[in-house]
């Protein structure tokens, strides 16, 4: 009996030590996502708890690891369940963060039907801010001057939001003071709240009805419920609210007409963003810039094609009505002062979007200057972001980058590869594409290649994706395609080709935040070749 005690009393300490390990891993986890979120993600996660903290407990937040706490406090988040952190990643676009709670972005939208917490008002009012611009925010802190307290700094469209919401002046059924504002200040922001207000009528009107039949056939009418079904469990809600018995069994399981309802409501949410995906704003006099840096001449080498491939990104987007500005030789310094250069440019105010074309040698996550120093994508780009180039925000801002992404490879006649010649072995890790563009809305990166890859490039008659683009943009554009689906075929085109030993493939990768879809309009005259 005593030999058996001590077993259970060994085999208890074991228990109580690996739950102990469990939960040191766990807070582990939470503080190495706390450091990695800067003041901006504090409040916009304090934001995004509204709903679920007291307010006076979130007053007192300094650092996300103060958020967590309250989260676990009230039982929100434990070891078992992280899925309200991940969910809250996701909304702020922390998506890099989400692989250490074991989760991708794509997981996340699986399960958000399922466990999501996030209102849709609350989801509305922070999107809404996010394309809120300085200049917007001081337009409206104007308008609503008689509202708010005298000397009180508005420091945020975030802290405007909740003034607004603790003043009673804004609730989840009474947004008209932001329809008021946003009518002046911006249509684009209307737009947000439109939809935000149509599904809460449709879901009161869905659930308002006597079974799930009256309220499938009222989303038919109103063409929710069309072919279209991005994933099997989709096709078969669908399916389920297209029949005509209720009870008929879906893969041999039997569903209640509160269930089904449910269902009609998340096909509602993805036919009301599918249907409702507008355009960005491509009619102003004035098109944009496109700037094409093209380096081509390095200490011991020289990129051999890429002067076609200039002169052709030249002469396409002059025909589809840019502004077209190409540098040539930079250094990786000289670089980043463009770049600074442009980001200052007042007369991106006018334009309707912003191109830069990128041709030289590169490593993974970022791009060489003809000094053979790095220059990382993401600092490329993060230049143009809503905060560091105003006058860009809202409007698409697309880069493109001709440039190997992994180790050099040697390669036959007439094939050259953008990769460096020196030994590099001491240069950074692989990043992945994701966080080469900034977490925020309207940007697009085409990469001619997948992270740790080279790009090819014909000596003669330049890279094999920059020659893509352009051979594609001059076919599609006249047809009305969106930039997406020109994308999607050039990446079949470079896919199909084969070095001249027949051994070298080549597959373009583009990543984007863009919110609508891009059309270039047609123009006039014919394309250039």
């Amino acid at each position: 009996l005593s030999a058996f005690r001590q077993r259970e009393a060994v085999s208890a300490v074991g228990s109580s030590n690996m739950e102990n390990d469990i939960s040191l891993k766990f807070h582990q986890q939470l503080f190495l996502i706390s450091e990695n979120l800067v003041t901006e993600d504090v409040a916009a996660l304090k934001f995004l708890c509204t709903d679920l903290l007291h307010l006076s407990k979130l007053e007192g937040v300094k650092s996300a690891a103060d958020i967590f706490k309250l989260l676990m406090a009230q039982e929100y988040l434990n070891v078992e369940d992280t899925f309200l952190l991940a969910e809250l990643l996701y909304r702020i676009k922390c998506h890099s963060l989400l692989e250490k709670l074991g989760y991708t972005k794509e997981k996340v939208q699986e399960r958000l039907g399922e466990k999501g917490r996030i209102s849709p008002y609350r989801q509305m009012l922070y999107e809404l801010s996010e394309n809120i611009t300085s200049e917007m925010l001081k337009e409206i802190t104007f308008l609503l001057q008689d509202h708010l307290p005298k000397r009180w700094m508005i420091l945020s469209a975030l802290d405007l939001l909740t003034l607004l919401e603790k003043q009673g002046l804004l609730t989840k059924h009474n947004v008209k003071i932001l329809e008021d504002v946003c009518v002046t200040v911006s249509p684009d922001l209307l737009e947000k709240i439109d939809l935000y207000k149509k599904g809460k009528v449709l879901y009161c009107n869905i659930f308002s009805k006597p079974d799930v039949h009256t309220a499938a056939k009222l989303l038919k009418e109103l063409g929710v419920l069309p072919s279209f079904c991005p994933t099997k469990i989709h096709k078969r809600r669908c399916v389920m609210l297209s029949g005509v018995e209720e009870g008929t069994p879906v893969d041999g399981v039997f569903y209640s007409k509160v269930g089904l309802k449910y269902m009609v409501l998340e096909v509602l949410v993805i036919f009301s963003f599918k249907n409702t995906m507008k355009s960005y704003k491509m009619d102003g006099p004035h098109r944009g810039f496109c700037l094409i840096i093209n380096n081509v001449n390095f200490n011991s080498s020289q990129r051999k094609g890429s002067c076609k491939d200039a002169e052709q990104l030249e002469r396409v987007f002059t025909w589809l009505g840019l502004d077209v500005r190409t540098y040539t030789d930079l250094t990786s310094g000289e670089i980043i002062n463009l770049m600074e250069t442009w980001q200052r440019v007042p007369d991106h105010k006018d334009r309707n979007c912003f191109i830069c074309c990128i041709l030289s040698h590169g490593k993974s996550g970022a791009i060489f200057g003809t000094d053979y120093r790095l220059v990382s994508i993401r600092v490329l780009t993060s230049h143009f972001t809503a905060k560091q180039c105003p006058q860009l925000a809202a409007k698409p801002k697309l880069f493109f980058i001709q440039a190997c992404q992994g180790d050099n490879i040697q390669c036959p006649v007439y094939v050259d590869t953008d990769g460096p010649t020196p030994d590099l072995s001491s240069m950074q890790e692989r990043v992945f594409l994701s966080e080469s563009i900034p977490e925020e809305a309207d940007f697009l990166l085409g990469m001619a290649t997948v992270d740790g890859y080279v790009s090819f490039r014909h000596m003669e008659e330049g890279s094999w994706y920059i020659q893509a683009l352009c051979s594609k943009l001059q076919l599609l554009v006249p047809r009305g395609e969106d930039i997406l689906s020109i994308l999607t075929q050039v990446n079949e085109d470079v896919a199909r080709r084969n070095s001249p030993s027949g051994t070298k493939k080549q597959m373009p990768q583009p990543a984007y935040t863009l919110r609508r879809k891009f059309i270039f309009p047609i123009p006039i005259t014919p394309p250039p070749s």
